[in-house]
């Protein structure tokens, strides 16, 4: 049984909650109350120096946090085929994470922060956001056009990385650009229709 500390809600988390029900990991949520800021307290710092959830740890002590570490684990563990065999094709799938990464959920973030989490961001920071969203949903686009998933017919964790973010953005004016690309909307569709995800998000 794998012990996961985190909260439901964040965007990390959900995307290792995700990841456990598409392996079939059994786990428990230890809820880290963020709004009593039990992230920044003990005992979650010592599980986490920097005080950010989720982190994990299983059975025979072994304990891990960054959820894009968490979720590559998990995948390997379980010999996933959220992971491609592919050396090219994991590649790829490695490139699209570190864009959502580095070019697409900062910019998600600051609309989520705003609209959602009330923590006020500037015109002109939620302009620039808005910017290099357009450009994230072109890129994201261009690839999709290829097959249902961001690695053709494999669904990865790729995909269950811009979830979180697409999630929230979608009750912010942001959801007017995703709109514009309709078929990063209809890969919205199928991947928020799977089990999965329902069951990370409570919608199951």
């Amino acid at each position: 049984m794998i012990q996961v500390f985190g909260h439901p809600a964040s965007t990390c988390t959900r995307k290792v909650l995700t990841t456990l029900a598409e392996t079939n990991t059994p786990y428990e949520l230890n809820v880290v109350d963020l709004s009593k800021g039990e992230h920044k307290q003990e005992p979650h710092l010592s599980r986490q120096p920097f005080g950010q959830i989720p982190v994990i740890r299983e059975d025979d002590g072994f304990q891990l946090y960054e959820s894009r570490a968490i979720c590559r684990y998990l995948a390997a563990k379980t010999q996933s085929p959220l992971v491609p065999s592919d050396l090219k094709q994991r590649a790829i799938m490695d490139q699209w994470l570190s864009v959502e990464q580095s070019n697409f959920s900062p910019s998600a973030m600051k609309f989520i922060y705003h609209h959602v989490f009330q923590r006020a961001q500037d015109a002109a920071v939620l302009e620039a956001a808005s910017q290099m969203l357009e450009t994230a949903y072109a890129a994201l686009s261009k690839q999709l056009a290829k097959g249902p998933f961001l690695i053709g017919e494999q669904f990865t964790l790729a995909d269950i990385g811009y979830m979180p973010y697409i999630e929230y953005m979608l009750v912010t004016p942001a959801k007017a650009t995703l709109e514009k690309y309709p078929v990063v909307a209809s890969w919205w569709e199928r991947v928020s229709a799977r089990p999965s995800w329902k069951k990370a998000t409570g919608k199951a």
